[in-house]
């Protein structure tokens, strides 16, 4: 379990769409505010998911091959089959020109329940969805599963963490170089997103079937 959510974490904390947003964030005129909103609305909805799989499993993991503990393996079987054939569909459609979205324009004069619920949108639900499904194995009479499931959470918000604190300890710095790490996303988002959608759907799929035929 320890490995799985290691792993759905870092893709998750690496994610383009959500950084660059964030980045866009703090460069406004109320950035660290907005930012915040943003990175707590992001913390609390991993939070929340993990906290509802924990009240459906009791904190005890279900017996092997039992129905709930297959039913969560077939999620994370299908999740990890999706993100292979989007990473292909993203991979070989036409090119496309991207234009900035339309609430950039508006981003100075965004509230902080705007920022909220900007994190909430952009939140990779198919990967909290398998977050989710690994979560099912958790056992928390155990403290390491404890902390397993909080590193997940922190690990999965990791990068919002970093530049937020960046802007408040250095704003200038920051800021220039923040920026200057968007362009790199923005240039560099359709490798990006193919990349992490095919690793991950084929770790996701090869550790289903592993653990499903075991």
């Amino acid at each position: 379990m320890v490995l799985d959510l290691v792993v759905i974490a870092t893709a998750v904390t690496l994610g383009p769409l959500h950084n660059s947003a964030f980045i866009l964030l703090l460069s406004s005129r109320h950035g660290v505010r907005q930012g915040l909103a943003f990175l707590l609305s992001w913390l609390a909805n991993l939070v929340v998911v993990i906290a509802c799989v924990v009240l459906l499993t009791g904190g005890q993991p279900p017996a092997r091959h039992s129905v709930p503990s297959t039913a969560a393996l077939d999620v994370k079987l299908a999740i990890g089959l999706a993100l292979v054939l989007y990473s292909g569909h993203r991979h070989f459609r036409p090119p496309r020109p991207h234009g900035p979205p339309r609430w950039t324009a508006r981003i100075d004069n965004a509230s902080p329940a705007t920022a909220a619920g900007l994190a909430w949108l952009l939140q990779p639900w198919a990967l909290v969805g398998a977050g989710a499904a690994t979560a099912v194995e958790a056992n928390l009479s155990t403290l390491a599963d404890w902390l397993a499931l909080a590193g997940y959470c922190l690990l999965a918000t990791l990068s919002l963490i970093v530049m937020e604190m960046y802007v408040v300890w250095a704003p200038a710095v920051a800021n220039a170089r923040l920026s200057a790490l968007r362009d790199w996303l923005a240039q560099h988002q359709e490798q990006l997103i193919v990349t992490f959608a095919l690793l991950l759907g084929l770790w996701l799929t090869a550790r289903s079937i592993a653990e499903l035929v075991s």
